[in-house]
């Protein structure tokens, strides 16, 4: 069985520390054996979760392409960008709306027993702790195991190269290694 995960990073600009992050984390993932199925959350425009608006329309069509993407894969590499020390706006959305219950399946369906590796950048010096503890509590309340290990880059402005890699090896073997104990873990529970 191929381990197979979703990744995406809660940041929309094209130009993200964490989307460049992410690249070397699927890269990681992939070289130890998973199958990735990259999102970019551009693709998949929701309006901001309103309960009035979920109860007159239902769930949006993106959040169901989401839950049936997250469903259908064991787990997630999800960069985790901080913005004001909180986790950003269009992460949260995300995951509120794919975790709205629909019809009979409870809303944990698309994130219980998943795996989930957490990743940052942050051009601060704390690497964006706060909101890789925030997305890690949303995410074992919804019934993921998230991973101990973080991939967390501080200082980004100046740890990427030009190229979108990073200019210290021992941080991309750290990136590697969270994103290939994700899949470890996730062959372990399969």
């Amino acid at each position: 069985m191929t381990p197979r995960l979703v990744a995406f990073a809660g940041s929309l600009r094209s130009a993200s520390f964490n989307r460049k992050l992410l690249a070397i984390a699927v890269a990681g993932a992939r070289a130890a054996g998973a199958e990735v199925t990259l999102l970019d959350l551009r693709d998949f425009a929701m309006p901001l979760y309103d309960g009035d608006l979920e109860a007159a329309q239902g769930i949006p069509p993106a959040a169901r392409e989401l839950k049936r993407l997250f469903k259908e894969h064991h787990g997630f590499l999800i960069a985790c960008p901080e913005y004001n020390t909180s986790i950003t706006a269009v992460l949260k959305n995300t995951i509120d709306w794919v975790s709205r219950q629909d019809g009979a399946e409870s809303g944990r369906a698309p994130y219980e027993g998943k795996v989930a590796g957490l990743f940052s950048a942050s051009p601060g010096p704390l690497g964006a702790v706060r909101s890789l503890e925030a997305v890690r509590g949303i995410l074992m309340s919804l019934g993921c195991l998230v991973l101990p290990q973080r991939g967390s880059i501080v200082r980004a402005g100046e740890a990427f190269a030009a190229d979108g890699t990073l200019k210290d090896a021992k941080q991309t073997d750290m990136v590697h290694g969270v994103a290939a104990e994700t899949v470890r873990l996730i062959g372990k529970l399969q």
